[in-house]
């Protein structure tokens, strides 16, 4: 299977390669844009930008620009294909990114490296491997005790659709090969309305183009995870869930979830019950990204909380992706705030004239205890608004000065 899957990518690589990185790198040139990202993943540690990096199946592409994101950093990249290789290494090449190592190396094989990252980015690979649960295995031995883990799965629900196609394709005999894909092509422009893979079609650029579609419907190796079936793979692995990448479609304080009858009682669920039961009602979710940790480090830094007093302390920091709208308003809103990556459109956030008051003093310097002595606010009001905020994805904390001090 390693060997089918290496040949696939040899032929379709994915995603395609890409000739300049001169957007993106601009776009990162913002100091406070990687702040927001670093403390996604570290909310209790001081930033820095000097720390190692490991891009797990890196693709064309993705090792490159973490390398232009954190041009103090460390990245190694490791990939089964030899295309991703070769496209990474002249991308390195023309971006003279010189902290940046790529190797031709499975990720059951991490361990030759003899090295151990704070940060381990893998997404869209291991969910392509024959054994997923040895792959991950290797990945947790090779992250650094207080390092954080990017991992990104398929999930089941939202991939129904693809599921059903990918097992027609193998009853009918369409094969990954060129002409195979155009087949694949005419055969989706009569896909019959109502099919539950027209959405997807129809929602995702990516499927325009042909190695898309071979990555999706003709791939030799795909399998996903439902949540519970995620949080038991990362388990096996000695890992430990810390939090999603964007949080606010799997919590029942947000958008629709936070509307339905059953809101109150799916609040008082335990966090993975929640989680299960959000991708259950919205059926739409067609990858889970997670930010994991080793499970034998959890609890020794302080987590995200505002049961206690720390939250007074924390620095509030507005992630990029977030903007304010003033117009077309809900009855009662001064404004709404929305998170641009977010896919389902129910995930607004209403404030009030108040609220917005305290959403505009956020200038990533202050704490929120700052915030308040410059306005009228009564505490729990507040604390109750920027919990909000962190669970709609609108706001990061920076919370080291609490670790600092310990």
């Amino acid at each position: 299977m390693a060997d089918s899957v290496r040949e696939f990518y040899e032929r379709y690589p994915y995603p395609p390669p890409v000739d300049s990185l001169e957007s993106y790198q601009l776009l990162w040139q913002d100091s406070q844009r990687r702040r927001a990202d670093y403390h996604l993943f570290w909310p209790n540690r001081t930033f820095r930008e000097e720390f190692s990096i490991l891009i797990a199946g890196c693709g064309t592409s993705q090792a490159a620009k973490h390398a232009l994101r954190w041009p103090s950093a460390h990245v190694t990249a490791i990939d089964i294909s030899a295309t991703g290789v070769r496209c990474t290494e002249e991308l390195k090449r023309k971006n003279n990114l010189t902290n940046l190592q790529v190797h031709q190396l499975a990720i059951e094989n991490v361990e030759q490296l003899k090295t151990k990252f704070d940060q381990i980015v893998c997404t869209g690979v291991l969910h392509h491997l024959a054994d997923p649960d040895v792959g991950l295995a290797a990945l947790s031995n090779a992250l650094k005790p207080d390092g954080a883990m990017y991992l990104m799965v398929y999930a089941p629900y939202g991939r129904t659709g693809i599921y059903m196609l990918q097992e027609f394709c193998r009853r009918t005999g369409i094969q990954p090969t060129d002409d195979g894909i155009h087949e694949l092509i005419a055969t989706l422009r009569q896909l019959p309305p109502g099919h539950p893979l027209e959405n997807l079609l129809r929602r995702a650029p990516d499927f325009r183009q042909e190695t898309a579609l071979a990555d999706a419907l003709l791939h030799p190796q795909d399998r996903s995870y439902s949540v519970p079936q995620l949080f038991g793979f990362i388990a096996k692995a000695g890992l430990a869930f810390d939090r999603w990448v964007k949080q606010a479609s799997y919590s029942a304080r947000c958008g629709v979830m936070n509307r339905i009858p059953q809101s109150s009682r799916i609040k008082n669920l335990s966090l993975m019950e929640e989680y299960a039961a959000s991708e259950l009602f919205r059926g739409t979710m067609v990858r889970h990204s997670a930010i994991v940790r080793r499970i034998d480090t959890v609890g020794k830094s302080r987590a995200v909380s505002f049961d206690g007093p720390d939250w007074l302390a924390y620095v509030p920091i507005r992630r990029p992706e977030t903007i304010c709208l003033q117009e077309r308003l809900p009855p009662g809103a001064a404004a709404v705030l929305i998170n641009r990556s977010h896919t389902d459109t129910d995930l607004f956030l209403p404030i009030t004239v108040e609220e917005m008051l305290l959403f505009d003093g956020i200038d990533s310097k202050l704490t929120i205890g700052g915030l308040l002595s410059k306005t009228t606010h009564e505490c729990e009001e507040a604390r109750m608004f920027f919990e909000k905020l962190w669970w709609h994805d609108q706001i990061v904390f920076d919370a080291s000065a609490l670790s600092d001090s310990a």
